[in-house]
């Protein structure tokens, strides 16, 4: 547990969850008197419990990448015709 001026703070540098590397966890002042090892107990579970993000979300993110690659697509070929109108 690291405390710091303003806050105290957990960090678990080995969590479960494939997708973090660490997580820190910025303990309210009003349980800044609970232990450690309480802190350190509950920050480990809570990351413990870390999952990767729904498939709707995943899904989602896909769908706007495809969407803003064909945008791309079209405004090069609208750039590209009018660019030849004008040299023919």
């Amino acid at each position: 547990m690291i405390k710091g001026v303003n806050h105290q703070v957990v960090e678990v540098t080995k969590p479960s969850c494939e997708y973090f590397e660490r997580i820190i966890f910025f303990v309210k002042p009003e349980f800044s008197a609970v232990s450690e090892g309480t802190l350190r107990d509950r920050a480990d579970e809570i990351a413990g419990n870390a999952d990767s993000p729904p498939p709707t979300k995943l899904r989602r993110r896909k769908f706007l990448a495809a969407a803003k690659l064909i945008c791309a697509a079209i405004a090069g070929a609208s750039v590209a015709i009018i660019i030849m109108r004008f040299i023919s």
